[in-house]
């Protein structure tokens, strides 16, 4: 008990550590008129400045996640302000239940945990009183209010102690898990493909094709197809209009010269002696090879990791470095001066100098630099193209006019082929409407394109003739693993033996001590499970989709020991099972206790915060 309240203690100066942080972005929220509160839970209001800092809080930490902006409309559709709001609400359903039961933390146990947040504490670590004033004020919060959110967060956690305190499954149910879990099997297979029929299959003809076709209609249904035109332009459409100027290309492999003109570095070592006598003395011990560099780092007490400076350069070990650059790898030298005192070095490595020359990079730089120049070319056009489209003019009136590529694509959510291999359009084409005009978007690579959508197709049956080398290759399947059924039928008797498969003229591969979470590469979907259906003697002939089978004969079942492996496994299952029945139970206890308080939401008072949010 008192772990999980130390857990939740540090749980709660983590999030007033993120709240004040997140104060700074969006303090009190600037709203007209007298809307206080977003609504009610029980007898615990919804501050409006506590939702508007959530929410905020929410967005920010999505934009640091992606490095892009969120806007709020976009916020909106993955659902995010709801889930803030439902978050708040189940949080105030949860203060109103702790204002109930009268649970609260002291004011000295409040005192405490305002003096352990780092936010409030000087350059000296201490608290500092007006650091404190100055963070609520702004963050639009007086004292008292923010100290009744410690307390409510405090009692929450309180609550949830109470409740889950002690919330265990019984072993036994881990224990069968793990035994569940840990059992093994060793198993012999082999495949069998269509080489090795003893009878070879007869093409099948048309007529055959097409009964199979009539039968199985479902096999060969084409997905939902989007019939799109679009207009595209690559930057490399523009690059022959750019010109890159000498000097630019001068200046340019000026700017990279840490690039292109690398300076010899040296893998070092350094062990730093507290005076030269010492350093001396290591040093001769060295030379007689009476101790090694290994035996004095360890007589210091340190590590080789303790000691390693890494790659360095001759100007990064002042003194030292011109006796270094010239030893050879694997030599130590010294005693030689370091800011830390007297120091053996010993070079492990040496990485030369890299020397590109203009003439050398300049190819690359002109292709860099143009397609740069290509990309701005390709902005620039961006609104013109989209001030087009908007008057009128057509996608193919584009094609013509501006270097664009028109093209049609048959896009479907598997279409991933020239211009369906950007994200950005395939989200579009998913998108796109009937009703949608063309305008200009941008790609990744800087590019742009329109689109239109010509014929939404729904799901639908491919015709048979554009369908038949799909029905030739599943006829042939079909037919194949009939055969290939049989055939092996006739083996399995005689695949009891330890040499049976070698008889059999089968190839045998043999497996041991598989899991259940095992993966054998090119076996069908389900075989592992099939294996661990079967007793040990039984063979088994699993089909797979391209027409093989395989044959698998069970050797041995391992049942789960208690050895350390299966120890720890079983700490883990514990664990985790004890964790999710204490989370259920709560959400439980949360979800009475929330429909008991009854939460109203004004939806006004909602609009009139997200309104502003950009």
């Amino acid at each position: 008990m008192a772990k999980s309240m130390s857990i939740s203690r540090t749980a709660m100066w983590i999030l007033m550590g993120l709240l004040i942080l997140a104060l700074g972005g969006f303090g009190a929220v600037n709203l007209s008129g007298n809307i206080r509160t977003i609504g009610t839970v029980g007898e615990k209001s919804i501050p409006v400045d506590q939702y508007a800092r959530q929410l905020s809080q929410q967005i920010r930490t999505i934009e640091a996640q992606t490095g892009e902006p969120l806007p709020f409309a976009r916020a909106q559709e993955i659902g995010l302000d709801r889930a803030v709001l439902q978050r708040l609400v189940r949080d105030r359903a949860l203060d109103n239940e702790t204002a109930k039961l009268g649970l609260s933390i002291g004011d000295t146990a409040l005192r405490e945990d305002i003096l352990q947040i780092e936010a409030f504490q000087g350059l000296d670590g201490e608290f500092d009183r007006e650091g404190y004033r100055f963070a609520l004020q702004q963050a639009g919060l007086s004292e008292s209010e923010f100290e009744v959110t410690l307390r409510e967060e405090a009692s929450r956690s309180l609550l949830q102690n109470a409740i889950v305190g002690g919330v265990e499954m019984p072993n036994a149910y881990a224990e069968t898990l793990v035994k569940f879990i840990a059992e093994r099997r060793d198993f012999t297979w082999a495949r069998m493909d269509a080489a090795a029929l003893e009878t070879p299959l007869a093409t099948p003809d048309d007529a055959a094709l097409r009964a199979y076709y009539d039968a199985n209609p479902d096999l060969f249904i084409l997905p939902p197809t989007k019939k799109i035109t679009y207009a595209w332009l690559k930057p490399e459409a523009l690059i022959d209009e750019v010109e890159v100027p000498e000097e630019q290309l001068r200046e340019e492999y000026d700017n990279r010269a840490d690039q292109y003109i690398k300076p010899e570095r040296r893998l070092v070592e350094r062990l730093v002696f507290a005076d030269a006598d010492s350093a001396d003395q290591a040093a001769a011990a060295l030379e007689v090879g009476g101790t090694t560099f290994e035996a004095l780092v360890e007589e210091r007490g340190l590590q080789l990791s303790d000691v390693d400076l890494g790659d360095v350069g001759r100007l990064e070990l002042d003194a030292a470095g011109e006796a270094v650059f010239a030893a050879d790898a694997g030599d130590v030298v010294g005693p030689l001066p370091s800011d830390l005192g007297p120091a053996l070095f010993r070079i492990n490595g040496v990485l030369p100098a890299q020397n590109t020359t203009f003439e050398e990079a300049r190819e690359a730089l002109a292709t860099e630099l143009a397609t740069a120049g290509a990309i701005r070319a390709v902005e620039a056009r961006a609104q013109d193209l989209d001030d087009q489209l908007a008057g009128g003019a057509t996608l193919e009136q584009m094609d013509a006019e501006n270097k664009m590529e028109l093209g049609t694509i048959d896009w479907t959510p598997q279409t991933d082929a020239g211009i369906a291999a950007y994200p950005d359009f395939r989200q579009s084409a998913a998108a796109l409407s009937a009703e949608d005009f063309p305008k200009i978007k941008q790609l990744d690579d800087g590019g742009i394109y329109a689109m239109r959508l010509d014929e939404a197709l729904p799901e639908r049956p491919n015709p048979f003739e554009e369908a038949k080398a799909d029905v030739r290759a599943a006829l042939i399947a079909e037919r194949t693993a009939e055969a290939l059924t049989a055939q092996a039928e006739a083996l399995l008797p005689d695949l009891g033996e330890d040499t049976g498969f070698d008889a059999a003229g089968l190839t045998p591969v043999t497996e041991e001590g598989q899991t259940r979470n095992g993966f054998i590469a090119g076996a069908p979907e389900g075989f592992i499970d099939q294996v661990f259906e079967m007793t040990p003697g039984d063979t088994r002939i699993i089909p797979a989709a391209d027409g093989a089978v395989f044959v698998v004969r069970l050797d041995e079942v391992t049942s789960a020991t208690e050895g350390d492996e299966n120890a720890a496994l079983l700490d883990q299952i514990s664990t985790q099972i004890n964790q999710t029945l204490a989370t259920d139970v709560f959400n439980i206890y949360s979800d009475a206790i929330l429909l008991e308080a009854g939460p109203q939401i004004d939806q006004r008072a909602l609009q009139a915060v997200h309104v502003n949010f950009p």
